[in-house]
């Protein structure tokens, strides 16, 4: 990420305020003729030929000022206090979201298994996918395949990165368990615990507040340095995101109003910005994200993961910090990139789904003529197209107890019924105590005969 321009402070710009501006309100706007909300740093190259840059920006400012809402509990350096603003492009980015994930539509509608059965599935998977980018875009490295491999068996991590996908995996499911609480200082340390076991960097200890500020975060170029807040100030800071975080800012007072997503990703940002741990503030970030925006009603995120699409677009990521930090704290910056993340998240949710609806209509179209099909449940048929699509492939009581929220006698009853169907091969290896169920390779041979 190249040098970021840094702009002068609002104060200081309408102190060298010049007639011209007020002519320049009309030409330049809160965003852009693309709806875009730019930082000095892009803005100045886009000001027209003959018109001053300084000026331009200022009489956008301005705007902006007239808009803005001040966060007045959220302390930045100083006196001075977070704020933000929400453009029209930004209200319809909103609207965008709330349509595609309102409107009562469950995930499991059309597919034949209950809804709790199948929610508990599609979420079981999804949750996979956040542990493993969340804990790669800290830098975890191992492949997809060992890592969903080690939490659908419930094996051991045998390394630091598979015990911060562990960790990650544990963390989301606290977040959702938790959804119903008050966010305090506990639960943020409780998070950060369970993010860091045995994977912790900096000296730092896991579900403990930094004790130093010898801390300096800087892009790639050593540029654009950030002190975070001094050691001293953590606890009330905290307490004030707290008291923001459990305060009802709904619609009930049109005053006092802001919108969920844009409460949950400031809530992600605060965090980045306090940094109270020495290690794992961005993975403790996340989690809040999540407890905050599920707590506010929004059941969809429970299976929406964002941290791919983070680590796809990492530098952007990094400049909205950036942005914000070095222009009189307006969180906006941040607010449109999280807004734009979550949006693409939630269409490749739509599309996931879609994809798992097609993949079980066609498995089941294929079975349902053969009169096997009669006899097994939902969770043995999913195992089964499982076992088709990868032949070779290990099943244990423990992955399916896991994967279908069902005991592990339960989940061994219905891998011997598919092995005395012939359907699946008990192996004469084990994992630990554990027997291993093969799928065979001519299981779609036999599905077809039978």
């Amino acid at each position: 990420m190249p040098r970021i321009r840094v702009p002068k402070p609002y104060l200081e710009l309408v102190r060298e305020i010049k007639p011209e501006i007020f002519s320049l309100m009309g030409k330049y706007q809160i965003t852009n003729s693309q709806g875009k909300y730019l930082h000095w740093d892009e803005f100045k190259w886009r000001v027209e030929k003959g018109d001053e840059e300084v000026a331009a920006w200022t009489a956008t400012k301005i705007l902006r000022q007239g808009i803005a809402k001040h966060l007045s509990t959220l302390q930045a350096e100083g006196n001075r206090h977070f704020s933000y603003c929400v453009p029209s492009s930004l209200a319809a980015k909103l609207h965008s979201i709330d349509t595609m994930t309102g409107g009562g539509r469950k995930i499991s509608d059309g597919l034949s298994m209950s809804r709790d059965d199948k929610n508990r599935y599609l979420v079981k998977s999804l949750m996979f996918e956040e542990a493993i980018t969340s804990a790669q875009l800290e830098g975890a490295s191992t492949t997809r395949e060992i890592a969903k491999e080690m939490l659908q068996q419930g094996l051991q991590p045998k390394d630091k990165s598979q015990q911060m996908i562990l960790n990650n995996y544990l963390l989301m499911k606290k977040a959702l368990e938790q959804k119903d609480e008050d966010l305090s200082i506990k639960l943020i340390l409780e998070l950060h615990e369970i993010a860091t076991h045995q994977a912790i960097e900096n000296n730092a200890i896991a579900g403990e507040l930094r004790q130093h500020d010898n801390i300096v975060i800087t892009n790639s170029y050593d540029e654009n340095p950030f002190y975070p807040p001094a050691v001293d100030t953590l606890i009330d800071r905290l307490n004030d995101l707290c008291d923001f975080a459990n305060t009802d800012h709904r619609d009930r007072d049109p005053n006092n109003f802001i919108h969920p997503i844009v409460k949950a990703i400031i809530l992600h940002f605060m965090i980045g910005y306090i940094h109270p741990f020495g290690d794992g503030n961005g993975r403790t970030a996340r989690a809040i994200f999540y407890w905050s925006i599920i707590k506010s009603g929004y059941w969809l995120f429970e299976y929406v993961s964002i941290s791919k699409l983070i680590q796809e677009k990492r530098s952007d990521y990094d400049k909205s910090f950036v942005y914000t930090e070095t222009d009189d704290f307006d969180v906006t910056y941040f607010i449109y990139n999280q807004v734009e993340t979550i949006s693409r998240a939630v269409q490749l949710l739509n599309e996931y789904v879609n994809k798992k609806q097609k993949d079980f209509y066609e498995f089941m179209d294929w079975v349902k003529k053969s009169p096997v099909s009669k006899k097994l449940n939902w969770e043995q048929l999913e195992i089964l197209k499982e076992a088709v699509r990868s032949p070779g492939r290990e099943f244990t009581a423990r992955q399916m107890s896991g994967d279908f929220s069902i005991t592990s006698n339960t989940a061994r009853k219905y891998l011997n019924q598919l092995v005395d169907l012939d359907l699946l091969v008990e192996s004469t290896k084990k994992v630990g105590k554990a027997l291993i169920y093969i799928a065979p390779a001519n299981l779609k041979s036999k599905l077809t005969k039978s």
